[in-house]
């Protein structure tokens, strides 16, 4: 891109030779990755001051595994400077990390890097952007009762990821607030809008529910106990004050039924059974996060 950036200037001496028109489709060509439409289409000056300007732009309607990888990461900073504080003790982050890699690895899009990170925070929550980034409180890690209702949460997350849960939302909002152009989103607006849904994701029943059917796919591939998912879904829905993030996601009764009934069609020995060790899991949890065993016996309650 370095030598025709420097081409710039000495096309200005042979725009009156070939015209605006043609100068203009040969800058379009470079710039924008799906072909616009005639009435789409971005004159010369336009497309001049966009280059001059610096201006990254994202096409999200033929967004590239690499571009949303590069999307994905600077989200994720955005998120950590002023949205989030993560956990880095290295036990920690490499156990949950060696549980969301084992799943990435058996999912429907292993070949983008992943990365798992646990967020100092005691809600219950669990939420995932594009690129392969995916987060878990602390809280929810307390809540579960074994490794594979943990499993559980972030093979759904990676459902998310697999199917691009968040590009379209991101396209569908950009549309929505008027700020997409026929040369793409800007990239600026690109992170702003992906912080917005990472914390504050549409309910999208359709996209949910995707995300549990894979999530479970995923599980089972993986070796863990797939009844662990709905499980948890279960324990949530019991609590005193079920937490917000059931709130935000279709009902759970129908959730829990869905997942039941797709479970019910895998042959017994086909369904894993790896996860289910809730005294190892208990132990690790609760020596982490400093849990007396009282409060520890009241939280399995």
């Amino acid at each position: 891109m370095a030598w025709f950036l420097q081409g710039l200037f000495p096309l200005r001496r042979v725009v009156k030779r070939w015209g605006y028109g043609a100068i203009a489709l040969l800058l379009a060509s470079t710039i924008v990755v799906s072909t616009p439409t005639a009435s789409q289409a971005l004159d010369f000056g336009d497309i001049f001051n966009i280059l001059r300007n610096g201006v990254r732009v994202f096409q999200l309607s033929n967004l590239s595994d690499q571009q949303e990888v590069e999307l994905g990461k600077q989200i994720d900073r955005q998120l950590k400077q002023s949205q989030i504080r993560v956990i880095t003790s290295p036990e920690i982050v490499s156990y949950v990390d060696d549980i969301g890699q084992r799943l990435a690895q058996n999912s429907n899009r292993p070949d983008i890097p992943y990365r798992f990170q646990v967020v100092r925070d005691a809600k219950i929550n669990a939420f995932a952007t594009m690129g392969g980034f995916v987060y878990v409180n602390a809280g929810l890690m307390v809540a579960a009762d074994n490794e594979a209702q943990l499993a559980g949460v972030i093979a759904h997350e990676i459902g998310h990821i697999t199917e691009r849960h968040a590009v379209n939302q991101m396209r569908q909002r950009a549309i929505a607030q008027g700020v997409a152009s026929a040369a793409g989103l800007d990239r600026s607006r690109a992170v702003q809008i992906g912080v917005e849904l990472a914390l504050n994701r549409p309910k999208s029943r359709r996209d949910e529910l995707e995300a549990d059917d894979l999530g479970l796919t995923y599980l089972n591939r993986t070796g863990y106990a797939p009844q662990a998912l709905p499980n948890f879904l279960r324990k949530l829905l019991r609590a005193s004050s079920p937490p917000t993030i059931l709130s935000t996601h279709p009902d759970t009764g129908d959730r829990i039924a869905i997942l039941e009934a797709k479970i019910a069609q895998i042959p017994n020995s086909q369904r894993g059974q790896d996860g289910l060790d809730e005294l190892e899991y208990r132990k690790r949890i609760d020596s982490w996060f400093k849990i007396s065993p009282a409060n520890s016996q009241r939280r399995r309650q």
